[in-house]
């Protein structure tokens, strides 16, 4: 595989690994629940995510250009460990998260807000802003971890429950936080 390739399976992979059991994936579960319509509500994650993960991306850049190199790898080292330790707290769905209010736009514009807003300040949002400054490409990085975000969501819309009850979360945290923990330490040692 070439590096580009590679580094952007390795974006891809870690968002959609970080995503499951997050509340954003909690609130695809509750979307898909109050308007029975996975494809309009996939349509609205997708646009959410982009644009949201095309910002935090834009995020990383700026900090790349204004933080001398040591002291970004040295930030970004960390910030991959504490995320690792981020992923290993189960989420929970806050009411300020939940569908109600947007759900008077429809199923498009309601998840459209929705995510957006419960992406803000995410585990994937924020580890898409740092692996934005770790592979200096804004348009790579929020592209695959939009890639992520959705290959994570997707089946949650089409299948539900019958997913939810299958998948031993724990497991899947434990994983992420191992992933995240590994990209931490080779960031710190400079690879």
């Amino acid at each position: 595989m070439s590096g580009d390739v590679a580094n952007f399976a390795t974006v891809a992979a870690l968002v959609a690994v970080a995503e499951i059991g997050d509340k954003t994936q909690l609130l695809s579960l509750l979307l898909v629940a109050k308007f029975r319509r996975p494809w309009t509500i996939m349509a609205g994650i997708l646009a959410a995510t982009l644009l949201n993960h095309a910002l935090a991306a834009w995020a990383g850049l700026w900090l790349e250009h204004f933080v001398k190199p040591e002291y970004l790898r040295w930030a970004l080292g960390v910030s991959f460990i504490a995320m690792a330790a981020w992923t290993l707290k189960p989420d929970t769905l806050d009411e300020s998260d939940a569908p109600v209010k947007a759900s008077r736009f429809g199923a498009f514009t309601g998840t459209l807000v929705a995510f957006f807003l419960a992406e803000i300040g995410d585990k994937t949002q924020v580890a898409t802003t740092a692996l934005a400054a770790k592979y200096s490409s804004l348009w790579m990085v929020a592209s695959a971890s939009t890639l992520g975000l959705m290959l994570a969501n997707v089946p949650v819309l089409l299948m539900g429950d019958a997913i939810m009850r299958r998948v031993p979360l724990d497991l899947v945290r434990k994983i992420a936080a191992l992933a995240f923990a590994v990209i931490g330490v080779i960031t710190l040692i400079g690879w």
